[in-house]
């Protein structure tokens, strides 16, 4: 399968009072097409870090993040910008979203800052309401974003990171500000995108979410220590299998 995503002895040190700080050391591996992948990790263990620097949303500082046959780090700023917005999606656990705009024209915005889309103003609306009927939020369009719940905000959140139709998904936590139900609601619309052919690549503290997940990477201290391919068919025996190799990776 192709790979869509290679990372390569990927480093990044902050600098806090003149002390360096290794976040990530020489992180090593590959995501293919169409795969959905986790991370996971105990808490300062450079999840997020990894997520945001193979994206190209933070700097490395040594290393390279191969995306779509781009590397990333040898990319200027202004063409970094175009290829996150145009080819990549973004989903956090704090769903960013304007207050001063509807759900419908935050989910459109996207659309309507890149110069790769070429739909009319038009077909990127019906596009915008077709994936919201898709994640059964249409009804909330025009309501402002205080006036929905977490769970339809967070699909709202999908819709905008797919409006650009791009070609992976990368999702901080995206269930971690939920109760169960909305979290459960928000994964089984990740797993439909996965399934028609959305690469998926997420952080999250969550077993049950890293379970619906094809393969986990556990991160410590910076560095990848085990990888996890979830074969079971049957989810509670997924789940169940996943709970005790992080058992036994230390979680």
């Amino acid at each position: 399968m192709k790979t869509i995503l290679e990372v390569k002895d990927l480093c990044k040190t902050y600098i806090i009072n003149k002390r360096q700080n290794n976040v990530l050391r020489n992180v090593n591996f590959s995501v293919s097409k169409g795969e959905m992948v986790a991370v996971m990790g105990p808490s300062g263990s450079g999840k997020s870090t990894l997520l945001y620097t193979v994206s190209g949303m933070d700097s490395m500082t040594a290393g390279q993040s191969v995306f779509n046959g781009k590397d990333i780090s040898k990319l200027k700023p202004d063409a970094l910008a175009e290829l996150r917005l145009d080819e990549m999606g973004f989903i956090f656990q704090q769903m960013y979203m304007l207050k001063n705009l509807s759900v419908l024209d935050n989910i459109l915005l996207p659309a309507r800052q890149s110069k790769a889309n070429t739909l009319s103003q038009k077909e990127k609306l019906e596009y915008a309401k077709e994936l919201m009927r898709k994640l059964d939020i249409i009804e909330i369009a025009d309501n402002d974003i205080n006036e929905v719940s977490g769970g339809q905000l967070q699909r709202a959140c999908i819709c905008r990171s797919m409006i650009n139709k791009p070609e992976m998904i990368f999702a901080d936590e995206p269930t971690g500000a939920l109760n169960r139900s909305s979290s459960d609601e928000v994964m089984d619309e990740l797993c439909k995108l996965n399934s028609e052919g959305t690469t998926i690549m997420l952080v999250t503290h969550d077993a049950k979410v890293a379970a619906k997940c094809g393969r986990v990477l556990y991160i410590v201290d910076g560095n990848i220590k085990g990888e996890y391919n979830n074969i079971e068919s049957v989810f509670r025996r997924r789940e169940r299998a996943l709970n005790n190799w992080l058992l036994e990776m230390g979680w």
